[in-house]
């Protein structure tokens, strides 16, 4: 890899990475405005978010397909393209389709840089893959807190949800520059046969990974997504409650090595589920600074679902290759594409019942927050279950990881 500049490289990856999770934080915090200013109520606003998770898988999947013929660094032009175009239609969005519009680029802007650099890091970075995937995916918390902290000042200070969108297109030229300028590597050690990489998708280990993608996506993404409107209400300040998790996140990451050297990835996994059901369950009863330790909780438990999951298929999947990192994370966001209008139905009509029942206004809303927490429960909970088998049988699945050091 001569006068390849992997340093440089993956900083690229690291700020578009940033600019990718700065999307979710900041429309996060612009949720309620958007749907005051455009008259959208929740279930709409559900669909306008649900694009940005449908956009991804579709950018996984064809950019996992056409990854090894193209490669990481044109994929990384597509995503800066469409990140420029989001970004833009959506400070000029004139109402409900314009944003369903804008969302779907950003959601394909934000695949693609998954897409282009989870399998060029873990071809780099081949002796240690799970732990550079952690210490990549550090940014998507850490542009979280960025993103919403941007979100709170700023609105704090009466800007506008337009300003807010314009400050992302800061990074965005960044990474663009970088992506430009730099030369990018040939793959040298990942299985990048293509036609290989689809026969390798049929492993029943690979399709039991999938299912548990599904849940460990909804599991983080979720609460993370309604965070304002389930937690705004019950005395909690819920961009610092973002904050407060993605800080946790990233330093969590930041620190896997160690834990996944000692843990193993099936370990980890196993770990996580167990503090995220309970910690989901504690988010649904807790109120006052107790939502705080409850948040605190979730953030350690999702912390490592997303880079290991991704990092496990890349180690003990290996053949699947570009592609089945790309699916991993496609099916994460497209569970979460489908359960986002779901939940936000339920909120929908969990807040009639509320009302209803006789409770008003913010009563109303924390009731209709804690009841879906209730339900959201049950995600984490199957994967405990899941990964409790994985990791009874884990010395069987020990022996195809492919033996990197």
């Amino acid at each position: 890899m001569e006068q390849i500049n992997k340093n440089k490289l993956f900083l690229a990856a690291c700020v578009s990475l940033i600019v990718t999770s700065m999307t979710f934080a900041i429309r996060a915090g612009i949720l309620t405005q958007l749907g005051v200013d455009f008259g959208i109520n929740n279930t709409q606003l559900g669909y306008i978010n649900s694009m940005a998770f449908l956009g991804f898988p579709i950018a996984m999947l064809v950019g996992g397909l056409i990854y090894n013929s193209i490669g990481p660094k044109n994929l990384l032009i597509i995503a800066f393209i469409c990140h420029v175009l989001g970004l833009v239609l959506t400070i000029f969005a004139g109402g409900f389709w314009t944003l369903i519009i804008s969302t779907f680029f950003i959601g394909v802007a934000n695949g693609s840089v998954e897409a282009a650099c989870n399998p060029m890091i873990a071809d780099m970075y081949t002796n240690n893959r799970t732990a550079m995937l952690n210490k990549f995916h550090v940014w998507f918390p850490g542009g979280l807190v960025i993103g919403s902290l941007v979100s709170k000042f700023m609105t704090d200070a009466g800007l506008g949800w337009q300003l807010q969108i314009a400050t992302m297109l800061i990074p965005t030229i960044i990474y663009g520059i970088l992506v430009f300028t730099q030369k990018f590597p040939q793959s040298e050690n990942i299985e990048s046969d293509t036609s290989l990489n689809i026969k390798a998708l049929a492993d029943p280990l690979f399709i039991f990974m999938i299912v548990c993608m599904t849940l460990t996506a909804t599991s983080e993404f979720i609460p993370q997504q309604w965070v304002e409107t389930i937690l705004g209400s019950s005395g909690a300040s819920p961009m610092l409650v973002l904050a407060l998790v993605t800080g946790i996140m990233a330093l969590g990451r930041f620190f896997a090595g160690p834990l996944v050297h000692k843990l193993n990835p099936i370990g980890v996994l196993l770990m996580s589920a167990i503090i995220t059901a309970s910690a989901i369950y504690f988010m649904s009863i807790a109120d006052g600074g107790m939502i705080y330790v409850a948040a605190a909780l979730f953030a350690l438990g999702v912390c490592y679902f997303w880079p290991t999951m991704i990092g496990f298929t890349s180690e003990y999947i290996s053949k699947t290759g570009a592609l089945g990192m790309s699916l991993m994370g496609g099916a994460g966001m497209f569970a979460v594409s489908i359960w986002n209008p779901i939940i936000g139905s339920r909120l929908d009509t969990e807040k009639a019942t509320a009302l209803a029942s006789g409770l008003v206004g913010e009563a109303a809303d924390i009731a209709a927050g804690r009841s879906v927490l209730g339900f959201m429960v049950l995600f984490p909970f199957a994967l405990v279950v899941l990964f409790g088998i994985l990791f009874a049988i884990r010395k069987k699945i020990e022996a195809r990881r492919i033996h990197t050091h």
